[in-house]
């Protein structure tokens, strides 16, 4: 397992466009699908990588936690298919529906999504405000693989709740941590 941190995007970058398909319903998502929302988080995690098997139950959970409020949440896997088929759209559905995601999972066979996220590594995680400018980006908590803390999804969590509490997110935060994106040769 190659440890590779997020890139740690400056806050207050604003949301890139998008429109991607969801693996389970085959339904085209995009931002706008979230306008009405007071905050939108985008997670880029994937299905063969240890340390989101390591979080999986707790994405599950949080996309649970926050269904009744004003949250969007959209995951999206941008490895390369070919060279890891555990993370093709059809394998990514399975992954969706066993582990119970209630939020769309998208597939970004271009990977031009990643990188106009500057996603570095799965679980990768960007929570933006009402305003869709950046207010978090980085750790769901300071558990991995192997390290024996619990998963509670404590820091993301504590910056999902501060934007619906109309509170500002402390921009002391801590990179996300976990397997690199799996880029497609040549790219």
């Amino acid at each position: 397992m190659a440890l590779t941190e997020s890139t740690m995007k400056e806050l207050g970058t604003p949301l890139p466009t998008f429109s991607l398909p969801d693996v389970v319903s085959g339904r085209i998502i995009s931002p706008a699908d979230y306008s009405d929302r007071k905050a939108l988080l985008v997670m880029f995690i994937c299905r063969h990588c240890p340390y989101v098997k390591h979080v999986e139950q707790e994405l599950a959970r949080l996309g649970r936690d926050y269904a009744d409020k004003p949250l969007g949440i959209i995951a999206i896997s941008s490895n390369d298919a070919i060279s890891y088929p555990e993370d093709a759209p059809e394998s990514l559905k399975e992954q969706a529906l066993q582990a119970g995601f209630p939020f769309p999972y998208c597939y970004d066979e271009t990977q031009q999504v990643a990188r106009a996220f500057e996603a570095a590594c799965t679980p990768d995680f960007f929570l933006y405000d009402a305003e869709r400018k950046l207010v978090y980006r980085g750790q769901l908590d300071d558990s991995r693989p192997g390290n024996g803390r619990p998963v509670t999804g404590r820091d993301l969590r504590a910056a999902i709740d501060a934007v619906l509490e109309g509170h500002p997110v402390p921009t002391n935060q801590r990179p996300s941590a976990g397997c690199n994106i799996k880029w497609k040769r040549g790219q």
